[in-house]
């Protein structure tokens, strides 16, 4: 299995990355992407992919960060590393306050501008969006960018079968954390049958939303992403290694990754 997407480079891992690793691979995982939240945070992100080989990571500014100063300079720096793999997490976050909307939506569009214009210069990667509560205002402002449709993942999908449609039809892929496995989102595991085999993709979100049946371990690592994995497959009464492999050639695919054989 592949985790495509959790945060290593959080206070809570601090001085355990190695037997965190470790874990991971006694349980079957052979890599994982930690993914940037914000610019001040690419030199330990970059600098935890040099030391290990399992690990990839991105560049980019989440949305619930939009009020940090921002280096664009080191996002473009951070995307130049050989291992970073994707451009994010970006988009747009309507379940809190604040930030307040606009600033996330400034710093959205600017963001997309910028990695429009690093695309031209050969910095062509995919984009880790996020997304709560927001998709019909996130999906035309994705759309109206001259980056292809289909290079988005839609991560920690938490919307209902409507959501899930809106985005299959803007042309995103979706990836699915330990949310899908919670008996009180049953919504969201709704609409993972829905997502095309070619188009789905699995990940921790690490440290958050441990799946079932480890939802009260905290903080998530990820050993666990194949939990979720196993969920999916029954829900499509798919055998879990042979889904799993699927799961895996997509990661590889929409990221550019040659995943470690087991």
């Amino acid at each position: 299995m592949f985790d495509t997407h959790c945060h290593l480079t959080f206070d809570c891992f601090d001085g355990r990355i190695d037997a965190m690793l470790a874990d991971a691979r006694a349980a079957g995982v052979r890599g994982c992407i930690s993914i940037s939240t914000t610019t001040a945070d690419l030199p330990r992100l970059t600098a935890l992919a040099d030391l290990h080989p399992s690990v990839w990571c991105s560049s980019g500014v989440h949305p619930l960060y939009s009020d940090r100063p921002i280096d664009w300079a080191a996002m473009e720096t951070a995307a130049r590393h050989p291992k970073c793999v994707a451009w994010g997490e970006l988009g747009l976050d309507h379940h809190y306050s604040e930030p307040a909307r606009d600033l996330q939506r400034s710093v959205l569009e600017e963001q997309l501008a910028r990695i429009e214009a690093w695309t031209e210069t050969g910095l062509a990667k995919p984009v880790v969006v996020h997304c709560r509560k927001a998709f019909e205002d996130l999906i035309p402002i994705l759309d109206a960018s001259t980056l292809p449709n289909d290079r988005f993942v839609f991560h920690c999908f938490t919307g209902d079968e409507s959501d899930a449609r809106a985005v299959l039809d803007f042309g995103g892929w979706l990836s699915f954390t330990g949310i899908v496995t919670f008996s009180n989102a049953a919504e969201v595991a709704r609409a993972s049958d829905l997502v095309p085999d070619d188009r789905i993709m699995v990940e921790t979100d690490a440290p958050f939303l441990t799946p079932e049946p480890h939802r009260n371990v905290r903080p998530n690592e990820p050993r666990y992403v194949g939990c979720t994995a196993a969920f999916l497959a029954g829900r499509r009464g798919r055998d879990p290694e042979a889904f799993e492999r699927i799961l895996d050639a997509n990661a590889g695919r929409f990221f550019g990754i040659e995943i470690p054989e087991g």
